[in-house]
């Protein structure tokens, strides 16, 4: 090491030296060690308990005279590899590595006016359906070279504003989200403020957004239409709240394919619920089991798979047998449907599709300037299991 020049500070005196091709500042400290300099220096225990080290980040500039080259050739093995040839590209990429070389992707965001990255608003992480529509979304944002971020809003209006303005502030790419409410105008404020933005597992009739979603009303009618097949005629409907347009849809279907089969309005039982949750299945079937036999349901449709899972659940611990004494359909299909102790019937959304083509949707609109507003609706269909089979 060699001594450069001495440096006075107000905490002290120290003095500068150099190693590595001048790429680390050694600091001999003779005064105190301030919380301010120990968040910039690092220790150097190979040196003495009195040397510590601030490391200057590399520039673009160190890793093109490290690997001999111009600056326009580091910048395209960063943003254009392609136009570089394989041994400039790995020498660039060796001198990158040497230094330590970390690229600086918020200046690089402000001279693209956007960052490489899509996000997700979710609603529930909890729900497993939420997690496999990220998961079709995240394979579509890497077959871009994007990378997806993920913010669970908890079913809270709040934080899901909390959220999309932090994302706009970011300059995400876009955003995808599966909103509280719909026509929130929080998600007009995203779209005024340039963010392209899809809304999963919603709709809107104004036309001013890009949607996916499935026919939840069409769900409605397989579920119930299948029971009606299998001979039941006193069904009980189990979701809630009914502020939520999917569980208004899936219960719209059922009750017209009831009607359709000329079965009495009062034999299809709604069983309200406070949130579509394990919890609140078992708390519906508690309710099922309080109803005298004569009157009791022989089959259920509920709104998601958690419900019936907790349903499922429920009936286990009151010795009550699936589907001998209640049958049991219920939405989504998630991976846990088919794995549930009796697999459950259940109306399959394709929930890695939805994701998948929402971040195309989204891409689109962001490098488009000829994109026109999708509202894409999917076919759910039917998958029969063991819950509605004696």
């Amino acid at each position: 090491m060699r001594a450069v020049t001495p440096v006075k500070h107000p905490g002290g005196s120290f003095l500068v030296t150099r190693t590595g091709a001048g790429r680390r500042v050694a600091l001999v400290w003779s005064g105190s060690r301030t919380d301010a300099v120990r968040s910039r220096c690092r220790r150097f225990n190979d040196i003495g308990p009195e040397v510590w080290a601030v490391v200057r980040a590399s520039s673009v500039k160190d890793v093109a005279a490290l690997a001999g080259v111009s600056l326009g050739t580091v910048s395209n093995v960063l943003n254009r590899p392609d136009r570089v040839s394989p041994a400039t590209r790995s020498r660039v990429e060796d001198a990158m590595r040497e230094l330590g070389f970390v690229r600086n992707e918020s200046a690089r965001q402000l001279r693209a006016g956007h960052s490489r990255t899509l996000a997700y608003v979710l609603l529930d992480a909890r729900n497993p359906f939420f997690t496999d529509v990220a998961e079709g979304a995240e394979r579509a944002a890497e077959a871009a070279g994007l990378s997806l971020f993920l913010c669970h809003s908890d079913n809270r209006a709040s934080r899901e504003g909390d959220y999309l303005a932090h994302l706009v502030e970011q300059r995400v790419q876009g955003i995808l989200v599966t909103p509280v409410d719909p026509h929130a105008t929080v998600l007009d404020d995203v779209r005024r403020n340039g963010t392209p933005l899809v809304i999963v597992d919603r709709t809107r009739d104004d036309g001013a957004f890009c949607s996916v979603a499935v026919d939840d009303v069409l769900g409605g009618r397989l579920a119930v239409e299948h029971l009606v097949e299998r001979g039941h005629t006193r069904v009980a409907f189990i979701g809630g709240p009914d502020t939520i347009g999917q569980v208004r849809d899936r219960l719209e279907g059922a009750r017209a394919a009831w009607a359709d089969a000329g079965l009495p309005d009062d034999q299809l039982t709604v069983v309200p619920t406070d949130g579509l949750t394990v919890v609140e299945g078992r708390s519906a079937g508690e309710r099922l089991m309080g109803i005298g036999t004569r009157r009791r349901p022989t089959a259920a449709f509920c709104a998601n798979d958690l419900l019936a899972l907790g349903l499922l659940q429920q009936l286990s611990t009151s010795g009550a047998t699936v589907p001998g004494d209640l049958a049991i359909v219920g939405y989504d299909d998630i991976e846990y449907a088919a794995a549930a102790a009796v697999p459950l019937t259940s109306v399959r959304q394709p929930r890695q599709e939805l994701g998948r083509r929402a971040a195309e949707l989204v891409l689109d609109e962001a490098t488009n300037p000829d994109h026109v507003h999708e509202q894409l609706v999917f076919t759910p269909e039917l998958v029969a299991r063991r819950s509605t089979f004696s």
